[in-house]
């Protein structure tokens, strides 16, 4: 079974989840002046609510920041890109969730240490479903579509291709010579 964490932009979006079989939610791209009338609300409802501190519009993503939000709404936890905000939520007792973006395999080896480093509870890996992004581009822009970063397998090159990229760029080179055997 897939288990979804429902990410809220709007009260309207939060309006639906209620009477579902919800308890739990991300709280994203939200002003400041709109937090406590909207956690008050959910958690009001039962919702267990995860704020993504990087996405509060009028709050600033350092220590203080943090402290004020954790004393204010308690929130269940927070989600950021910041490591050192993770370390100081685990230290006030929040659940804590890294969001990671994995662009190439640098990026992996310095999230994965970063990971290491901060102890979250949940790491969150961006971007999700790149053939379906492919897709996305493909239909929505007229711009051919070059996938890369992450490209480690033939798989993974024929994935792309069959979703609709024209070319694959990897820093791989066994991949370079397979695929010039192939032609």
């Amino acid at each position: 079974m897939v288990k979804i964490l429902p990410a809220v932009r709007s009260m309207k979006d939060f309006e639906k989840l209620t009477g579902s079989g919800y308890r739990e939610c991300v709280v994203l791209d939200i002003h400041i002046g709109h937090l406590e009338s909207h956690i008050s609300f959910m958690k009001k409802h039962g919702f267990e609510v995860y704020l993504h501190l990087d996405l509060i519009r009028g709050l600033s993503t350092d220590i203080a920041a943090l402290e004020y939000i954790h004393q204010r709404f308690r929130p269940t936890g927070i989600i950021t890109t910041r490591g050192r905000l993770i370390k100081k939520a685990n230290s006030l007792g929040l659940r804590t969730v890294l969001r990671i973006f994995v662009i190439d395999s640098s990026a992996i080896e310095k999230s994965i240490e970063l990971v290491r480093q901060t102890e979250p509870d949940l790491i969150e890996i961006l971007p999700g479903v790149v053939p379906k992004v492919i897709h996305l581009f493909n239909r929505e822009v007229d711009a051919d579509v070059i996938a890369g970063g992450l490209i480690e397998t033939e798989a993974e090159v024929r994935n792309a291709i069959s979703a609709g990229a024209k070319f694959v760029t990897t820093s791989n080179r066994e991949l370079w010579f397979s695929q010039q055997a192939d032609e």
